[in-house]
């Protein structure tokens, strides 16, 4: 018999959240920074790589990520009309 952790049991209660990395473009708002995610896709006909991007507000609760940190973050329960992404880290400071 193996032993779960409280973790294990929270997420398996919550189910998997999904985690996306990507690049803060503005840090302006108290507690929310926005979030650029960048995906690459080939274009189905022609072959070219695409470059689509997403924006998502996130809930940054020590306002620590500046602009052009790239960061982890993760979905969480809605906090606001826009805000359903909470921060996890910053991976690297930007310049």
């Amino acid at each position: 018999m193996s032993e779960t952790t409280a973790t294990d049991e929270a997420t398996e209660f919550r189910g998997i959240r999904k985690v996306r990395v990507g690049t803060v473009t503005s840090a302006s708002n108290d507690k929310t920074i926005v979030v650029r995610v960048d995906r690459k896709s080939q274009h189905e006909r022609y072959k070219k790589v695409i470059t689509r991007s997403k924006k998502y507000h996130t809930h940054d609760e020590e306002n620590e990520a500046r602009v052009g940190d790239t960061v982890r973050i993760r979905e969480t329960r809605p906090m606001s009309k826009l805000k359903r992404w909470r921060l996890l880290e910053i991976i690297r400071r930007g310049e």
